[in-house]
């Protein structure tokens, strides 16, 4: 079975750790920042199977961060999971390039069957 590596963005620290666990729970690799730039350096220098992304960060709109990890690696899968977006952010989020857009609470089990699909995909 291949590597497969997660990195979580959110700013909840608790939220985002908690995920780690669940996660890893299930047998993942998880990384996790906090903020939008961290994101972004992290993505220019590690390989990532899959970035979870919260929209909103202290220090960049997730939309920036997205098109951002896209310029840096256009193949890896990004999956928004936020609290407080609105249809706007959704259809913004999906042009820029976004895998899915799910919103908190948090659908473990379909967070899961997306990954398993992005699993399957990968080379």
């Amino acid at each position: 079975m291949k590597h497969f590596d997660i990195l979580i963005v959110d700013d909840e620290q608790r939220y985002a750790d908690m995920l780690a666990k669940r996660l890893e729970l299930r047998r993942l690799t998880c990384k996790v920042c906090y903020n939008g730039q961290a994101a972004i350096d992290l993505v220019e220098e590690i390989f990532f199977s899959v970035v979870i992304l919260d929209l909103r960060l202290p220090d960049l709109y997730g939309t920036e961060v997205l098109t951002r990890i896209k310029q840096c690696r256009p193949e890896t899968p990004v999956i928004i999971l936020t609290g407080h977006g609105t249809e706007k952010d959704r259809e913004q989020c999906i042009a820029g390039g976004a895998h899915s857009f799910m919103n908190k609470p948090l659908d473990i089990d379909r967070l899961m069957d997306i990954m398993a699909r992005v699993k399957e995909r990968s080379p």
